[in-house]
């Protein structure tokens, strides 16, 4: 299996003059880019990188992150990608947790870096979309040095979890790991070198990231990059550049439609292929964004940090008959099925965690041995996501396992509640949790976010629940908040609304 950099130097020599990244401000071929990595390589090795040491990344999407993430793996590295929207307790968290040697960080970002974790690596700058802390990245000599090697085998990632749960964990990822992720994306949906994907998601993300982007560099692609998603600038750019595929949560495809009053005079012709992921979306909104968006090329893609992340489809022809589903099948290279419990397999009908094996799994969780032991059984991946399969084998997720609430024996799935207080015409969002009961051992609490100008109702909450749940499935508790908390991600964290809520 080759390395990550061996996929690099292949596409030089394969690709060479060709469009590797396009960014607002810079076109950059595979054979630029192999010398740029080359260079920046060799400016990190002055600061003691080399094999096994840590670089972690703290910035938006330009040339610049992409050059200092290949370059890490050229040394042999380990790269810790981070999200540049953390909140300076958090990155002083994950900073310490990984115990890096170097820090790259966009020059506006890098105040934020706080001076406790300064301390313990060597902060550069990564200056835009050419340069690396002042170095040119595309002028002078790259000559490469035949010390820097690694193997497949070797740990090129860590990328961190959102801590919905509590603290974030670092998922560790093999330069095999990640190259299998490209793999199965090429196969799934059919990225190839005549491809101009379009990466508005933040880089740092696991999808964007080794399924996209590494994805790319494998078969030859070109990826244009925007710093940050914009409505409107993803409209523009994919009219403007010819893009060919495009993924987003779900809501990056619906704010469109909201937000720009003239969607309608965009050129989308050119796009073959729609990814999204992070939330399935309803018949009706599948035919919505099938209509607007003029094709029907749409996935929906299921799976997470830990798997690669590679996971399950689900394909375009079943966006409207299974729609909310997260498919049936695996892609190549990946098995999954849905457990009762550690011995029985979930049948139609019944509900079950999904667990997962796949060559793109993670090797473990960085120093948490612990946590590694307790996510497997048998070689499988315990998602601790709940799934329900209907007749036709179709997964259907309705919540996360630590979420669920036992009352009076009967297990009660949040996500099931939430969706159906979702549809209250007061109600912005909601977060279900479980409170403790002297008798019933859990009690059914929602809190609620309302929209503006909205009075809370307690009866109205109650029939609006009891028409479409089991009468114990119905919220017995409400509370009315102004905001959920959320990670930098925008995932509700269950374990501070608990914190919160479940005493008051």
């Amino acid at each position: 299996m080759w390395t990550l950099d061996e996929v690099l130097t292949t596409a030089a020599r394969k690709y060479g003059s060709r469009e590797a990244l396009v960014t607002t401000g810079r076109r950059v071929t595979f054979a630029e880019l192999d010398a740029a990595v080359t260079r920046a390589a060799a400016h990190l090795q002055t600061y003691g990188v080399g094999r096994g040491d840590k670089v972690a990344i703290f910035g938006r999407n330009t040339i610049s992150w992409v050059v200092g993430f290949l370059a890490t793996l050229r040394l042999g590295g380990i790269t810790v990608p981070l999200n540049h929207k953390l909140a300076p307790p958090e990155l002083a968290f994950i900073l310490g947790h990984s115990e890096n040697k170097v820090l790259l960080a966009d020059r506006d970002l890098s105040d934020g870096v706080p001076a406790s974790s300064r301390e313990k690596c060597r902060v550069l700058l990564l200056g835009g979309n050419d340069t690396l802390d002042d170095v040119p990245l595309f002028d002078g000599p790259a000559k490469r040095d035949a010390r820097w090697t690694c193997a497949s085998s070797d740990v090129a990632e860590i990328l961190y979890t959102s801590g919905t749960t509590g603290l974030p964990k670092g998922c560790l990822h093999s330069h095999a790991n990640v190259l299998f992720a490209g793999m199965a994306s090429s196969l799934a949906y059919g990225l190839d070198s005549t491809d101009r994907v379009l990466l508005a998601m933040p880089v740092w993300h696991s999808f964007p990231l080794n399924n996209l982007m590494l994805g790319s560099l494998y078969v030859g692609a070109t990826v244009v990059m925007m710093s940050e998603y914009h409505p409107m600038g993803m409209l523009e750019t994919i009219q403007r550049e010819r893009c060919t595929l495009f993924f987003g949560a779900p809501v990056a495809f619906l704010v469109p439609l909201r937000v720009v009053p003239d969607f309608e005079r965009y050129d989308l012709s050119s796009i073959r292929t729609f990814l999204y992921g992070g939330g399935p979306i309803d018949a009706d909104t599948s035919r919505l964004l099938a209509k607007r968006y003029r094709t029907e090329r749409f996935f929906q893609i299921f799976g997470m940090t830990e798997t690669g992340p590679t996971g399950t489809l689900l394909r375009p022809e079943e966006q409207v008959a299974k729609a909310g589903s997260i498919g049936r099948y695996a892609v190549s290279g990946c098995d999954v099925k849905v457990m009762r419990d550690t011995e029985t397999e979930a049948k139609p009908g019944e509900v079950g965690e999904i667990w997962m094996r796949c060559q793109s799994m993670m090797l473990g969780y960085h120093r948490d041995a612990e946590a590694t032991a307790a996510a497997f059984h048998d070689g499988w991946y315990r998602t601790g996501d709940v799934a329900r399969i209907d007749a036709d084998g179709y997964l259907f997720i309705v919540d996360r396992l630590k979420d669920m609430i036992i009352t009076g024996g009967e297990n009660v799935y949040s996500k099931e509640v939430e969706d159906a207080l979702a549809s209250h015409p007061d109600l912005v969002e909601s977060a279900v949790i479980g409170i403790p009961h002297p008798e019933w051992g859990e009690t059914v609490a929602a809190v609620l976010v309302l929209k503006p100008g909205a009075t809370f109702n307690e009866a109205s909450f109650h029939a609006h629940c009891e028409s479409r749940l089991a009468r114990y499935k119905s919220p017995r508790i409400y509370h009315v908040a102004e905001t959920l908390p959320r990670t930098p991600s925008g995932k509700v964290i269950k374990v501070e609304v608990r914190k919160k809520y479940a005493r008051a």
